[in-house]
């Protein structure tokens, strides 16, 4: 009996994912906006989940993403403007530096609300349609969710959270929704702006272009079916938090 080979040809190149519409939580500055650019030029359909207008024309709702059920609403709200994604990037993140004893408990709880409950709740409401496209969720954690460092207690614990969520969503997905972890280091964004003075990059700090850092995000969501890219670390070459 002659068995036939399913193996690919080695010298066929596979076939990218098309990007079709991608969900970007916080796609109004920062990574987020980077990656809204990025899937635009790409030509896919880029849709925001934020607290303030993309601006550009960009299909959007505004809300609060430390508030799950509205965000979780605004997940059906902007599927029926849109249409279902095919993408996620949860790129919404919010800090609170200060000692622990120092840092007002509702502020602290706020990061784990928008860092760690928003992110599962916008995957949660995506997830029946990322099932039917075998689309891709792309988390976004951070350097600080390797290790801790002083005076960054919420927004370290929210990230180590999510680093925890992905594998585990990554485990229970696997064959159905592709998974990936992106951790980068410093970006050149706002995300630092009204900081005091010894919680901003210094002078002299390395921070990578977020243009650099959708573009591997880019990577993740065009994997042809069946090739994930489980976790990225992306950072300038002279981050000094990693590793």
């Amino acid at each position: 009996m002659t068995q036939t080979s399913t193996r690919r040809d080695p010298g066929a190149a596979p076939t990218p994912r098309p990007l079709g519409v991608v969900f970007v939580t916080g796609g109004a500055s920062g990574l987020g906006a980077a990656v809204v650019r990025a899937v635009a030029d790409a030509g896919g359909t880029p849709a925001v989940l934020d607290r303030a207008d993309p601006g550009d024309g960009v299909p959007h709702e505004l809300v609060d993403l430390s508030d799950s059920a509205a965000a979780a609403e605004a997940v059906d709200r902007l599927v029926a403007r849109v249409g279902p994604p095919s993408g996620l990037v949860t790129a919404a993140g919010t800090d609170s530096c200060g000692p622990l004893s120092d840092v007002d408990p509702e502020a602290w709880e706020r990061v784990v609300r928008v860092n760690l409950f928003g992110t599962v709740a916008v995957v949660r409401a995506c997830l029946p349609w990322l099932e039917q496209s075998r689309g891709t969720v792309v988390t976004v954690a951070s350097t600080l969710a390797l290790r801790g460092v002083s005076d960054a207690t919420a927004y370290c614990a929210s990230k180590f959270a999510v680093r925890g969520f992905t594998h585990a969503l990554a485990a229970e997905l696997a064959g159905r929704v592709g998974v990936t972890m992106l951790i980068p280091g410093g970006m050149d964004t706002a995300f630092f702006d009204g900081r005091a003075e010894k919680y901003r990059p210094g002078p002299d700090a390395q921070l990578n272009d977020p243009a650099a850092t959708a573009g591997a995000v880019l990577t993740a969501l065009t994997q042809p079916v069946g090739s994930e890219i489980r976790e990225m670390l992306v950072m300038a070459s002279r981050e000094s938090s990693w590793p």
